[in-house]
C-alpha cells in the first residue's frame, strides 16, 4: 500500500483521537526510521521516551522470539518464571520494594493511587484519602491518572473528575506543607515534569517533600514512568535528587517497546495489596518481561548509565551552543537524554521542519520541542541532530 492509502485507512477506520503525522513507518534500527517510501529519519522522540535501546534491538528482538514460541500468555493465576525473574530485577534496580505489573504508565499511576489509599484505610486513617499533586503534572488518562493530572485543559469534556486530589505550585515546599493536612495520605509528584516542558525542579525541593512526607506519615509517590530507567543518567532520576519514593510508577521504555508498567512499593505498604484487591490480565505478560529483561540487564551492564550522562552532556553543550546563537530560545534544560529548548513562540511548526528534514522530535506545552533519543545513541547521531535542529530553525531569530 501507498503512504496514501495508509493514512486515508487510518483516517476511515480509527478515532481522531490522535494527532498524527502524515508520516507512515515501516521499520526501524537503533535510533533510525525508515518510511514506507524507504526515506531514513533520526528518531530523537523514541516513541515518547519508550525506545531506550533503540529500535529492533538484537537482543529483545532474540529474547521475545524465544519467549513467543514457548509461552505468550497463561495468566496470573500462575507462576512464570520469567515475570518472576523480572520482578526481582526491577526490585534490585529500584527500591528493593515489592513489584506490580501492569500493562501502561497511567496503570502503574492506577495501582500507585489505589494502594495509597488502601495503605491509609489499613492503617484506620478514617478520612485520610486525599493525594497532592503538582500543577502541570501528567500521569495519565483513565480517569485516576486524569484526576490526578493537575492540566485542567485536558480535564474539558471529561468532568465530573474523580474527588480527592488536592493540586499545588510545583517547586513550591511551603505550599505543599500548608496542603499536607490530616486528610492527606500521599503527595504524587514527577521528578521532571516531561509533558508540561522537562519542567525540572529548584535544588532541594523534592529532598524537602520527603521530609514533610516522613514527618506527616504520608506515602511520597513518584511517578517515574517518563524519567526512570536511566533516562536522566541513573536508573531513577530520584536517587540524583536524594529520595527513596515509598511507591515509585515506571512504563515507558521498561519493555522497549512492548507495553508494560510497574509500580514498586516498600514492603510494608505493598502488604495493602492482598489477594483480589487490584490486578491485571495481561500484566506482567511473559513475552513483555522477556523484553523488559533484556532491557533491565542492558541497563545495569558496567559503564552504561556513565555513557548516558556523558551523551546527555554532550547533546545539551551542544544545544546550548545553538541557543548562544539565537535570540529567540529561551533555555535549554533537562537530564541526560530527557532534554528541551524553551522558544519565545510555538513549537509545532518548528517540529514539522525537523520532521521534513529528517529529524522526529516532539513539540509540548506550546512552546518546548522536547528530546528523548534512545539511550544507545551515538554521538555522531547527536551531532547529526543538533546540525538538522539548528537548519530547521526560523532565520528571523538569529542574534
Amino acid at each position: 500500500m501507498t503512504s496514501s492509502e495508509i493514512i486515508g485507512m487510518t483516517q476511515t477506520y480509527q478515532m481522531g483521537n490522535y494527532s498524527r503525522n502524515p508520516v507512515v513507518f515501516v521499520r526501524g534500527e537503533g535510533t533510525r526510521l525508515f518510511d514506507v517510501d524507504g526515506r531514513e529519519y533520526l528518531d530523537f522522540l523514541g516513541g515518547i521516551a519508550v525506545t531506550l535501546l533503540g529500535h529492533a534491538h538484537p537482543g529483545v528482538s532474540q529474547a521475545v522470539s524465544l519467549q513467543v514460541k514457548n509461552l505468550v500468555h497463561v495468566s496470573n493465576l500462575f507462576h512464570v518464571p520469567v515475570q518472576a525473574e523480572l520482578g526481582r530485577l526491577v526490585s534490585a534496580a529500584t527500591t528493593g520494594g515489592k513489584v506490580f505489573f501492569c500493562n501502561s504508565g497511567t496503570e502503574a499511576n492506577e495501582a500507585a493511587i489505589k494502594l495509597a489509599r488502601k495503605w491509609s484505610a489499613d492503617r484506620g486513617k478514617t478520612g485520610a484519602h486525599e493525594i497532592v499533586v503538582a500543577e502541570g503534572s501528567f500521569h495519565g488518562r483513565t480517569y485516576g491518572g486524569l484526576s490526578a493530572t493537575a492540566q485542567p485543559r485536558l480535564h474539558k469534556g471529561f468532568e465530573p473528575l474523580l474527588p480527592g486530589f488536592r493540586t499545588v505550585a510545583f517547586g513550591d515546599v511551603a505550599a505543599l506543607e500548608a496542603a499536607l493536612t490530616d486528610t492527606t495520605c500521599a503527595f504524587l509528584i514527577e521528578p521532571i515534569q516531561g509533558e508540561s516542558g522537562v519542567r525540572v525542579p529548584p535544588p532541594g525541593y523534592l529532598a524537602a517533600a520527603e521530609q514533610l512526607c516522613r514527618e506527616r506519615g504520608i506515602l511520597m509517590v513518584v511517578d517515574e514512568i517518563q524519567t526512570g530507567l536511566g533516562r536522566t543518567g541513573s536508573i531513577l532520576a530520584s536517587e540524583q535528587f536524594g529520595i527513596i519514593p515509598d511507591i515509585v510508577t515506571l512504563a515507558k521504555g521498561l519493555a522497549n517497546g512492548l507495553p508494560l508498567g510497574a509500580a514498586v512499593a516498600n514492603d510494608e505498604v505493598a502488604a495493602s495489596f492482598g489477594p483480589g484487591t487490584h490486578g491485571a490480565t495481561f500484566g506482567g505478560n511473559p513475552v513483555c518481561c522477556a523484553a523488559s529483561r533484556v532491557v533491565l540487564e542492558t541497563l545495569r551492564t558496567p559503564g552504561f548509565l556513565e555513557e548516558v550522562r556523558r551523551k546527555g552532556h554532550l547533546f545539551a553543550e551542544g544545544l546550548r551552543k545553538i541557543a548562544s546563537r539565537r535570540e529567540d530560545i529561551r533555555e535549554v534544560r533537562g537530564m541526560g537524554l530527557m532534554l528541551a529548548i524553551e522558544m519565545d513562540g510555538e513549537t509545532r511548526e518548528l517540529a514539522n521542519r525537523c520532521l521534513a528534514s529528517g529529524l522526529v522530535v516532539n513539540s509540548t506545552a506550546g512552546n518546548v520541542l522536547r528530546f528523548l533519543p534512545p539511550l544507545t545513541v551515538t554521538d555522531g547521531e547527536i551531532q547529526q541532530a543538533l546540525s538538522i535542529l539548528e537548519g530547521s530553525l526560523p532565520e528571523g531569530g538569529r542574534k
